[in-house]
């Protein structure tokens, strides 16, 4: 049989304690007037109402928790489990509401310090020894207090984080698993992935070694402009990054514009469609943008667009048809004397690039009458006349 003998102490502190739970409107009156300083709370992330029915249920449990009984008289076993059950609901019901860890963190604190200050209200002098011995208890009560609430409320953050990025990700599939996507569906990925769906978008794509650097870049953020989101989708082997362009008009590709690319991107070899209308172009660009990293080169460095690539896509289209303009140029140019070959092809590649004879002679240091001279030679062993496009064309292509 346990005796369940008090002390006069215990008694006195007892008899506060009592006084402390017959004084709830006091506790919830002096927090409502605190937290009003705290601007989350008050931007109404969380009702009035609900406010004080929580103020009122924190009290309550928080002075059961001040007993100096053992557990099992009245049961402060059971007060500590429902108070750390309590404490589990409100991180969750907090981090739920929008309220962040700052705001939470200057909500609870304000638990001690009206606690004890409605225990020396309802003390007496003769208290204060008292009141000393039972600080260590107050404190350890409402840190547990504090401490589960935090833990809980971290933990919810953590789990919608998670459901918000796999709620990303199943819109994200959609939009790439469909060649022509319903408005609905547009309207609903949009939603998901809080960006505008009728917005200019760019997307990359890549495989391999490549893929792999962009989704480090995607993970780290990769963005040097602020509310903006790059968004990643894998399939087929490859890695598709695609990002919202900003709505203002005439930007630059340097502050955001349609040919816009983030920095952390740069430099990695990849297919880069630039500036698409909507999510409903998604799945025609991610085709696009993944042919174009097919025609990546070893001397590519960064990004790769269908203007910077439209020679070698059509060498590629045309060898599939059995036309390969490369072999026949190699055989015209097979009977160039020693070291010929190299001096007009030099010549022929500064001239298509820039279409200028004098520049040209000026990036090659030579006479305006040898870059001519040697022009004459080329269209002489090919049959290619440099002044007519469509002729040009084909040597780009061959060369492409």
């Amino acid at each position: 049989m346990h005796n369940f003998e008090f002390t006069g102490e215990d008694a006195r502190w007892d008899s506060l304690v009592e006084r402390l739970r017959g004084r709830l409107n006091v506790l919830v009156s002096s927090f409502m007037a605190r937290v009003a300083e705290i601007p989350e709370y008050v931007e109404g992330r969380v009702s009035l109402t609900e406010m004080q029915d929580t103020a009122r249920e924190t009290f309550s449990r928080l002075v059961d928790g001040l007993r100096d009984e053992p557990c099992h008289h009245r049961g402060k076993g059971d007060a500590s489990d429902t108070l750390r059950q309590f404490s589990s609901e409100l991180g969750a019901k907090r981090a739920r509401a929008g309220v962040s860890s700052e705001a939470l963190t200057s909500a609870v604190r304000l638990d001690f310090s009206i606690l004890w200050a409605d225990l020396l209200e309802i003390s007496d002098p003769g208290d204060a020894a008292l009141l000393t011995t039972r600080v260590d208890r107050v404190w350890r009560v409402v840190d547990e207090f504090a401490t589960q609430t935090h833990a809980s409320y971290a933990m919810e953050r953590v789990r919608m984080a998670q459901e918000e990025s796999n709620i990303r990700r199943e819109f994200i599939s959609r939009l790439f698993s469909k060649s022509e996507l319903s408005a609905a569906t547009v309207s609903q990925a949009g939603a998901a992935l809080a960006t505008d769906a009728e917005a200019r978008f760019s997307i990359v794509a890549a495989s391999g070694d490549a893929a792999s650097k962009l989704r480090t870049a995607a993970a780290q953020g990769g963005w040097n402009q602020p509310h903006q989101r790059l968004f990643t989708h894998e399939f087929g082997g490859s890695t598709y990054v695609f990002w919202a362009l900003p709505r203002a008009t005439g930007q630059s590709a340097s502050d955001g514009g349609q040919d816009y690319i983030p920095a952390a991107i740069n430099g990695i070899p990849c297919g880069f469609v630039p500036g698409f209308m909507g999510l409903r172009g998604l799945p025609p660009a991610a085709r696009t943008a993944e042919r174009l990293a097919l025609l990546l080169q070893p001397d590519d460095h960064g990004p790769l667009t269908a203007g910077a690539a439209w020679a070698r896509l059509a060498k590629q289209q045309l060898q599939g048809a059995g036309l390969d303009l490369w072999a026949d140029l190699d055989a015209s140019l097979a009977n160039c004397r020693s070291g010929e070959r190299e001096r007009l092809e030099e010549t022929v590649r500064h001239f298509l690039t820039t279409g200028s004879i004098t520049t040209t002679a000026q990036e090659l240091f030579c006479h305006r009458n040898t870059i001519l001279n040697r022009l004459n030679r080329f269209e002489e062993l090919t049959g290619i006349s440099l002044t007519v496009p469509d002729q040009a064309a084909r040597l780009v292509v061959a060369w492409a």
